[in-house]
């Protein structure tokens, strides 16, 4: 039993690092899931759920709807997703209310550590399918790299705040949320909803936040089943095309740009420097004990060989 409490705990506390990330502009929830090592658990199951509430409601009217959404549901790995997505809710609505503050004040130290945090977890998808990069595979990656750069460089807007707007922007900023690359909070950033909401959080704006919800609803449920149907079935090709979103996003953590994405020249270079280090550093570290300790569990395996 405290095996299995301790599971959960560790789940809680790995999606709760998603859903901080996604309240600090500029670092990507999906970015972090392939950190911590959640990323196909959390993509597979929510597929899987869109893909059963789906059958619950399509085929209520032949009498198969239940039998099949459970079909869906049994294959959702609960024993992750379910405490991952606890940890992520309550980690996002700690994080709006206590560190995006800190990182507005301190954004130049911030982005640095975040920058060399999302530099060092470049490795994750680039290594996770296992295979050989090929010359295409690394033309690919860079082709997706511009395109993360250019659009993290766009100049910013101010979009209004009616309900249709809120809708429509949420349903494309959660999708940052499984999409390594580009932060959900920096395309709220980018538009101009970013303080709106954090201020919808504090003052219980329902009417915003009821339509930001179903936006978010939409969206995520539509873009999931895309990114599942490309892992399960062009793994390697996609894992390629997802660290060429994280290189080219590294442009949204750049530590000296202004407000409006301006690349400025260099300040207080050793602390900024010092930051970058250690978030680089942190993720170097975590990358070897994972390894470290997959090597040693693999060591552990009795042989399958048989005796001779």
């Amino acid at each position: 039993m405290a095996k299995s409490v301790g599971s959960y705990i560790f789940n809680a506390v790995r999606g709760g690092a998603v859903g901080t990330s996604e309240a600090l502009p500029g670092i990507s929830g999906g970015t972090v899931a392939l950190m911590v090592g959640i990323y196909d658990q959390l993509i597979g199951g929510a597929g899987h759920m869109v893909s059963g509430i789906k059958r619950w409601v399509t085929d209520v009217p032949r009498g198969l709807g239940p039998t099949r959404a459970r079909e869906q549901f049994r294959q959702v790995d609960w024993n992750v997703l379910l405490p991952a997505l606890v940890g992520m809710v309550v980690a996002l609505l700690l994080a709006l209310m206590l560190i995006a503050p800190l990182v507005e004040e301190y954004t130049q130290y911030a982005y640095a550590l975040f920058f060399g945090l999302v530099l060092a977890c470049l490795w994750v998808p680039y290594s996770g399918s296992g295979k050989t990069w090929r010359g295409w595979h690394y033309v690919l990656a860079l082709a997706a790299a511009a395109l993360s750069f250019t659009l993290t460089g766009l100049p910013g807007a101010n979009l209004p705040t009616n309900p249709v707007v809120v809708f429509l922007v949420a349903s494309v900023a959660i999708c940052a949320l499984v999409l390594p690359g580009v932060s959900g909070s920096f395309i709220l950033v980018a538009v101009g909803l970013y303080v709106p909401t954090k201020d919808a959080l504090k003052d219980l704006d329902l009417v915003y936040m009821g339509a930001f919800a179903l936006g978010a609803l939409v969206g995520l449920s539509l873009f999931v089943k895309l990114l599942q149907f490309l892992l399960e079935n062009f793994h390697h090709v996609t894992l390629v095309v997802l660290t060429g979103l994280m290189a080219g996003s590294l442009r949204a953590l750049w530590p000296w740009q202004t407000e409006d994405r301006t690349v400025v020249a260099p300040t207080d270079v050793p602390v900024t420097l010092a930051f970058m280090a250690v978030g680089f550093a942190v993720v170097v570290a975590a990358i070897v004990y994972e390894h470290r300790a997959k090597a040693k569990a693999a060591a552990s395996k009795p042989s399958s060989d048989p005796v001779r």
